[in-house]
């Protein structure tokens, strides 16, 4: 009873003046960026950022919050009607959303995905009320040494399971690790890598990396395209599935809402894995394979729930152990820091208020959203009618102004750009962006961990192996690290395979 009555207070928190306010803009700001091609989760938080500075903590993380997940259910809309994802999970999306789209039933899918979406956000946030006091009860057991390993294995999972090379993901998580070490060492007092810059004193700033690294980078991408490209939409009508496809649509978002809340749970995922393996398994299920890919409506009911139910499970890992799962969570860090706070098993003992306040703006959000998916579908739609030849250069001057006003500084700005263009060159080297930003972010905490581990220990680093909890952890780690080698390397004899038969 002690979380439904926390959740109680939050929901109660959540709905009063300005917190509902965020929550508000939030979604509609998430659906905007959702909305608009070329964009994102990653990119479209990264960029908002700078619009909390000077807000309250729990504000400011209530408006993140609802741009993350209110940007998962705007990707649908061009996902359906334009066959352009708005953000990477909505690929999947594609494959049957439009073509019902073309077959006059882009209201179905939007419709069904709406809903889909709704029961999945809900559902996945009843198992974060139902797991995450728990988990975080079992954590506050945790010493430095156990940290240390743990935020270790996070990032060994996101370095070995999302990127195609383990080597190029190790190089771009080591980057990201020295740029946290910039600045006062917190341990000696000493300055380190700042090259006698003063500006790098207080090391670099978090919001010039994420801004630059995602806001930019994706812009930088979508240049390569046609900015005169002109884009028609379909009419959009009937956005209630007939009762015939009821029964198929049902199953298909109570399977991707679990699929998509469990899989958030692993560090190293994102919403991408929930929303392939959902259409994968609506399709072996299916008693009709072959109308996948010919608009079945079950194709887009399935990973639509699954995306967005994953946001939820991924809440978990950094609300009770600080251990950011994705890019966007690695974002949401960065805001909690920027506040003064520190994600772990701590804030739901130090700051339970600010948690269950999040946890039931999300409800709220979860409820605005599926009314702004049904009634307004077709308002939404027309926004991705905007050419890109308007849309960049706005959101490019928003960014500038964005990262200037943190500090008034130019520096910061530069920082931006510079790690905007490396970080497209890095895009078009096929190296993994996310390491870099994890890194960053856990540097602090796992240099900390560190040197209090090494002094609790005496200088035997031999130590962790004979804490129970650190070798099971780091035994995960080296098996990760095995089959990532495993995997490259049968990579590499598919397609060499396939190159000697061409």
């Amino acid at each position: 009873m002690g979380s439904v009555s926390y959740l109680l207070q939050g929901l109660a928190e959540a709905a009063t003046g300005m917190n509902l306010l965020c929550c508000l803009g939030g979604v509609v700001a998430g659906m905007l960026v959702g909305v608009l091609p070329g964009l994102g989760p990653t990119a479209g938080t990264a960029l908002l950022l700078p619009l909390t500075f000077g807000m309250e903590p729990v504000q400011s993380i209530v408006l993140l919050s609802g741009i993350y997940y209110g940007a998962m259910y705007g990707g649908t809309i061009t996902s359906v009607l334009i066959n352009t994802p708005g953000e990477a999970a909505s690929v999947i999306t594609c494959m049957d959303g439009y073509p019902m789209a073309k077959q006059g039933r882009a209201g179905q899918a939007l419709g069904v995905a709406a809903i889909g979406s709704f029961i999945g956000g809900i559902i996945s946030l009843i198992g974060l009320l139902i797991l995450g006091p728990s988990l975080a009860s079992q954590a506050l057991k945790f010493g430095p040494p156990e940290f240390f390993c743990l935020m270790l294995m996070g990032l060994t999972l996101v370095i070995g399971l999302l990127g195609k090379s383990l080597v190029k993901g190790l190089i771009v998580a080591f980057f990201g690790l020295t740029l946290s070490l910039i600045g006062i060492d917190p341990s000696v007092g000493t300055v380190r890598f700042a090259m006698g810059n003063d500006y790098l004193m207080n090391g670099i700033d978090f919001v010039s990396i994420a801004m630059g690294m995602f806001g930019l980078v994706e812009i930088f991408s979508n240049l390569e395209g046609d900015l005169k490209e002109k884009k028609v939409l379909p009419k959009i009508k009937g956005l209630i599935p007939p009762k015939e496809e009821w029964g198929t649509s049902m199953a298909a978002i109570m399977r991707g809402s679990f699929l998509g809340f469990f899989i958030g749970l692993i560090p190293g995922t994102n919403s991408i894995i929930p929303a392939v393996m959902s259409y994968s398994i609506e399709k072996k299920l299916s008693k009709h394979p072959e109308r996948f890919g010919h608009g079945a409506i079950e194709g887009v009911a399935g990973p639509e729930t699954a995306n967005n139910s994953y946001c939820g499970g991924a809440m978990i890992p950094l609300f009770t152990l600080g251990i950011p799962t994705s890019s966007v969570m690695a974002v949401l860090v960065g805001a909690f820091v920027m506040h003064g706070l520190t994600p772990g098993p701590r804030l739901f003992s130090e700051q339970p208020l600010l948690v269950w306040t999040v946890i039931g703006s999300m409800f709220i959000g979860n409820a605005i959203l599926l009314f702004l998916n049904l009634p307004l579908a077709n308002v939404w739609a027309k926004v991705t009618l905007v050419p890109n030849r308007v849309l960049f250069p706005i959101i490019t001057i928003v960014a500038l102004l964005g990262v200037y006003g943190l500090n008034n500084a130019m520096f910061d700005v530069q920082c931006m750009i510079i790690f905007g263009l490396v970080g497209y060159i890095m895009k078009k080297a096929d190296f993994p962006l996310a390491p870099l930003l994890l890194t960053f972010i856990l540097g602090d905490q796992m240099e900390y961990t560190l040197v209090q581990s090494m002094t609790i220990f005496r200088g035997d680093a031999t130590q962790f192996l004979r804490r129970p909890i650190c070798a099971v952890l780091l035994a995960v780690i080296v098996i990760v690290l095995i089959v990532s080698v495993l995997s490259a390397s049968k990579r590499k004899e598919v397609l060499g395979t396939e190159e000697s038969e061409i």
